[in-house]
Order: structure tokens, then sequence, then C-alpha cells
């Protein structure tokens, strides 16, 4: 269903978002004022209204974001591509419980656009693999979620 739009996040789309998984942010870049695109895994939705995410606090979207707090997040799933834009905010410059400095980010919900063109739907879903040490990898992994879902 192209154009729907909702004023928080889907009962299909919640547990989406209460795994890790791919997904992009978009922020307004702090220094030339144009867009900033990255790709993201660790993220969570506390309940309808409120996504979390966490990433190195010396990241560039964690300084976009204390100039310009506006942020779109796109999920792919479901069958389709969602744009979920709010304003977020830092809760923890350092996380607790996690060996990396990752900033904690909190985005209060504004809107959830589904955004796929017209006529078509997602077949399959992105996929991707740490390259990492697979073992460190799901440890990380298992403390970054535990520690953003407290």
């Amino acid at each position: 269903m192209a154009n729907q739009v909702e004023t928080v996040i889907t009962e299909e789309l919640l547990p989406l978002l209460r795994e890790e998984r791919y997904v992009t942010i978009a922020t307004v870049d702090h220094e030339t004022g144009g867009t900033n695109v990255n790709a993201i895994s660790w993220v969570y939705a506390t309940d309808e209204k409120h996504v979390r995410f966490s990433v190195d606090n010396r990241s560039r979207i964690v300084e976009n974001l204390k100039k310009q707090p506006l942020v779109t997040l796109t999920l792919i799933g479901e069958g389709s591509t969602y744009a979920i834009a709010g304003e977020a905010k830092v809760i923890e410059e350092k996380m607790e419980d996690v060996p990396l400095k990752l900033a904690l980010v909190e985005i209060s919900v504004n809107e959830v656009r589904d955004v796929m063109f017209y006529g078509a739907r997602i077949t399959t879903e992105p996929k991707y693999e740490k390259t990492y040490d697979k073992e460190a990898a799901e440890k990380l992994d298992r403390q970054v979620m535990g520690a953003m879902k407290k």
C-alpha cells in the first residue's frame, strides 16, 4: 500500500525493530547542511512511539543530531520500504555495560510512511554478515541490544 502514513510504528513493523537489522538513517549534516545517510544495525523499538539506536559516540551521526535532531530511519520489511521520521536525542554519551564507546540515541517517532513505489513488493529483505570474529560479534551484539532495552 504505497503512500500509507501512520503516526506510530504499526504492530506489523514493531517486531522488525526489536532485533538487530539493516536500516539506514538520514540526518542533516552539521557542516554542510546537506543530507547524510548511514547504514546501522543496532536498533530497538521500546514502544510504538520510540526507537533507540546505538552508534560510535564519535560518529558524524551524533554530531549531526546535536545541531539538528530531525532524522529518518529507512526500514525494508513486510514486503515494503518504510520511512520512520522523528526527532532524535542522545540519551547516553557512553553506554554502560558495553566495551566500546557507543552512544545511545532515542527517536521520538512523528510519522511512519510506506514509501515503496506503486505496483511493487519487496521479495527479499537485505541480509548482511559480520566480517570479524563471529563469537566476538555475537557477544557485542548481545551487550548492545541488552543495554538498549534498559
